[in-house]
């Protein structure tokens, strides 16, 4: 199983978990949670006005062996608005998922997600726990 939590905050709210959105997902192969601006196909949903997230932002996907992956999805600029940032529990550094680029979460693991506006004080966190 895959649990998502998502907060949006901007500037004067940050620490502030208003409006937190939770996901979950079982880890069987194929098994796939979005984040984004578009609720059609996103089951995390992020304001529509703000626009440095893709209307598919976030791919969570769960592999063969149960094993969950995010990929950060291209959009349609050549240069995002955003960056994400990895942060995985239990001291390792920050680190920074490329544009259109694939990082593994680890089994039984658990961290966030940040995806920081690059245009003003914004972000999205998508905490996740991953229980095996």
């Amino acid at each position: 199983m895959l649990e998502l939590t998502m907060a949006t905050v901007s500037g004067a709210d940050a620490g502030a978990t208003a409006g937190m959105q939770m996901a979950d997902a079982p880890s069987e192969p194929g098994a796939v949670l979005r984040v984004g601006r578009d609720r059609g196909v996103c089951r995390l949903a992020t304001p529509d006005d703000w626009l440095f997230v893709s209307r598919v932002h976030l791919e969570f996907l769960c592999g063969p062996d149960g094993t969950w992956q995010v990929t950060w999805l291209r959009g349609t600029h050549d240069d995002p608005s955003s960056e994400v940032r990895l942060v995985l529990n239990g001291g390792a550094p920050p680190r920074s998922v490329p544009y259109g680029g694939t990082a593994k979460l680890p089994p039984g693991g658990s961290g966030e997600l940040v995806v920081l506006d690059r245009t003003g004080p914004r972000s999205v966190n998508v905490g996740f726990y991953h229980e095996v």
